[in-house]
């Protein structure tokens, strides 16, 4: 698929079939790495919280935790409850289900737009993402560490682009837990700014559990390794363009306990502070004796 194909097929993913009132069904994207791709289930299940809100209250906020591994040979089904509908905000719960079971739900709330009070962090000063090598570059890079039956996949064209402001392969030297990564759809999105949130959300999910892993000179394909993602909490704060360059910001504070605590700042072209991330993740050593 060219560009243009790649970012239509994600949009058409998060176009849910509705099956039923409050609950709707996604088909999976050609994104994941041995399981189910966490960033669609966040974003489709934002989807299905969305279509059940009035349009003229956009999400503030989403809180979201991965129960059980996702199966990529079956479409997701996502049932919504309406917690509440008050005068400025609206809350929902949205559980994803395969196979009879829950494996992810996600708590969201939305506001009516209104004016307030503002301040933000600066964004860092660093390279534009012009001068930075491309996602499929650097992957090349290092495309014979990564296991056979997974190589195929992990080369194949994505409809977000990547580019690291620090290129260094994982799993060759301890790093401080710290990464700036620019990022953008590969073509133009429909101006439609609820389509743009839910792919904002896809794609928060793509590196950020990565941060925690670089002090330990991790390579996320290493079999000694158990790494997932365990919970996931994103806030929207201006509008964007996804197919704009993006910057994320992100850092790990904290690990212990076999999971990795990491946050992430994303910044518009401009400087604006348009959303944040937070995410814990497992990463655990395997027993192989």
């Amino acid at each position: 698929m060219n560009a243009e194909e790649m970012v239509a097929d994600l949009v058409s993913a998060l176009d849910l079939e509705r099956i039923e009132e409050n609950l709707f069904r996604g088909r999976n994207t050609g994104e994941g790495f041995r399981r189910l791709f966490g960033g669609q289930v966040i974003a489709q299940a934002l989807v299905a919280a969305s279509r059940t809100v009035a349009d003229d209250r956009p999400p503030h906020s989403l809180h979201a935790y991965f129960m059980r591994e996702g199966d990529h040979s079956v479409p997701v089904v996502y049932q919504v409850e309406r917690d509440r509908d008050g005068k400025s905000f609206s809350t929902r719960r949205v559980i994803a289900i395969q196979h009879g079971r829950p494996i992810f739900n996600l708590a969201a709330s939305f506001q009516v737009e209104e004016k307030g009070l503002e301040h933000q962090f600066d964004m860092p000063d660093v390279p534009g993402p012009e001068t930075l090598i491309s996602d499929m570059d650097w992957r090349l890079q290092f495309a014979d560490q990564i296991p056979e039956a997974a190589l195929e996949r992990f080369l194949q064209e994505r409809p977000i682009e990547f580019r690291r402001v620090d290129p260094s392969i994982p799993g060759s030297g301890a790093s401080p837990p710290q990464q700036n990564i620019w990022f953008k759809a590969i073509a133009p999105v429909p101006d439609d700014a609820a389509l743009h949130r839910c792919m904002l959300a896809y794609a928060s999910d793509m590196t950020l559990l990565s941060t925690s892993e670089r002090p330990h000179n991790i390579a996320w394909w290493d079999e000694a390794m158990q790494i997932a993602s365990l919970d996931h909490a994103l806030w929207f704060h201006a509008p964007f363009r996804i197919d704009d360059w993006l910057l994320y910001v992100q850092d790990s504070p904290r690990s212990s306990g076999a999971r990795g605590f990491n946050r992430g700042l994303i910044y518009d072209r401009s400087g604006v502070l348009v959303a944040s991330v937070t995410q814990e993740g497992l990463i655990r050593k395997r027993d192989l004796a």
